[in-house]
């Protein structure tokens, strides 16, 4: 012990030194700086990364599309019309749109209004179909449109064009909108271009009846009597006097008893409508073998590819209101439908068919780059939002120039010049002559001899 204690002595002062010095030494080293806001981080050790997994393609699904038309019955050639020109609409897309297959569903409405509805009803209940396209006569849509509203299936571009379906529809539109825009005008909006072409020819001399009276016929439908009721008020409003209205039957071939009375009652005009080519072309050829005078116009005749083979020379001075292959686009169609199918298209059924397959087309492809899928709902809002505001159409047809809807024309297109129009032809030899309007017009209107 003692010994500790004196070394403890002696060590003690310089133990106190190295202390005091080591002291001074921390003292002396310079604080680190600090500059606020901009101090870093420390580093970390970078991770590896993975690359993103892919996206997995969407699983292909099916859409099945109703397609009504008389693909049986009086009007089975219109059937047949349709049937090539949707085809033709849909194969250069291999009936896909996205990641769906389109599936049609063909209904054969046999142009029966009960025989259509149970059709369709069939196809909602056992085949799925989520939406429906096309439509030829005015009485199966108004029978059809109470099934689309039922089962809430929008059903584009019907060709069904009586008034009463836009009487249906102003209704009650949220009901009824299901009915979601007509292939085909009311007849009325059409119809006037007759009477003002044959007011044209009297004004300016190259016609001269004897009277200014006239006669209505048409087949016993709901579109026979629009077009009847709305050119008859149309001739009224011009000045004519009505001597006559009568109706017959859609599959009616048999006409010498009408045609006989008509003869006696000799109007200078008989103007009416068929949809059926055995009716429209019988009516035609018998009215010449009547020896019916009455300059005739049969709205409809030049809707089937093969109406001049059925009618001859009997169609000439007939006038009648469609629409023409104007572009080479509708030329280079009507040949390969013909090609195909071995028989001539008209304008009026597989041209406008075919436009209006194409504009669904259209919309549904946009709807889909919209919401990534397809439905019927999807195709319903797309439509009500951006189609009937006027803001969407569809200027890609071989027909018309454009395909328009608006507030104020739905459920119809818009008429008009470069929109939905059909100039008046009188046929001589199988090829119409425009006559109006006399912006477009070849020649004048010509009186039977």
């Amino acid at each position: 012990m003692r010994m500790t204690n004196k070394l403890l002595k002696t060590l003690g002062p310089l133990l106190l030194v190295m202390v005091l010095m080591l002291v001074l030494v921390g003292c002396a080293q310079p604080a680190p700086e600090q500059t606020i806001g901009l101090t870093e981080p420390p580093a970390e050790e970078e991770e590896a990364t993975e690359p993103p997994p892919e996206e997995e393609e969407p699983k292909q699904e099916v859409f099945k599309l109703g397609i009504v038309g008389p693909f049986s019955g009086p009007s089975a050639r219109t059937g047949d019309e349709f049937k090539g020109a949707v085809d033709m609409a849909f194969e250069p897309i291999d009936w896909q749109i996205g990641h769906y297959t389109i599936e049609p569903v063909w209904i054969d409405s046999q142009s029966d209004p009960a025989k259509a509805s149970q059709a369709y009803e069939q196809a909602i209940a056992q085949e799925n179909i989520e939406a429906g396209l096309l439509n030829w006569h005015s009485s199966v849509a108004v029978s059809c449109m109470e099934v689309a509203a039922k089962h809430e299936i929008p059903h584009f571009f019907a060709f069904g064009a009586t008034e009463t379906v836009n009487e249906t529809f102003a209704s009650d539109p949220d009901k009824y909108g299901y009915w979601m825009g007509k292939a085909w005008p009311t007849p009325s909006k059409l119809s006037v271009s007759y009477v003002q072409a044959l007011e044209d020819a009297i004004a300016s001399g190259t016609w001269s009846p004897e009277s200014k009276t006239v006669a209505i016929y048409g087949e016993d439908t709901d579109w026979g009597r629009s077009f009847g009721a709305g050119i008859m008020g149309q001739f009224e409003e011009a000045g004519w006097e009505v001597v006559g209205e009568e109706y017959f039957q859609i599959d009616q071939t048999e006409f010498y008893p009408l045609l006989n009375k008509f003869k006696d009652m000799n109007p200078a005009v008989l103007a009416g409508t068929g949809t059926g080519l055995p009716a429209v072309s019988g009516f035609i050829k018998q009215a010449d073998e009547v020896g019916v005078e009455s300059l005739i116009i049969m709205d409809g005749l030049g809707w089937f590819g093969e109406w001049y083979d059925l009618t001859g020379d009997s169609s000439n001075y007939v006038l009648d209101q469609i629409p023409g292959w104007a572009t080479d686009e509708g030329k280079q169609f009507a040949e390969d439908f013909e090609a195909r199918t071995g028989f001539p298209p008209s304008p009026s059924a597989a041209g406008l068919s075919h436009d209006w397959a194409r504009m669904f087309i259209a919309l549904a492809e946009d709807a889909y780059d919209e919401r990534g899928e397809l439905s019927g709902d999807i195709l319903y809002n797309f439509m009500r939002d951006n189609v009937w505001a006027g803001e969407w159409t569809y200027t890609d047809g071989i027909v018309m120039t454009e395909y328009q809807f608006t507030p104020e024309s739905v459920p119809d297109p818009v008429v008009g010049k470069g929109k939905f129009i059909f100039p008046v032809l009188q046929y001589f030899d199988g090829d119409g002559k425009i006559i109006f309007p006399p912006e477009w017009a070849e020649q004048a209107v010509i009186p039977k001899p």
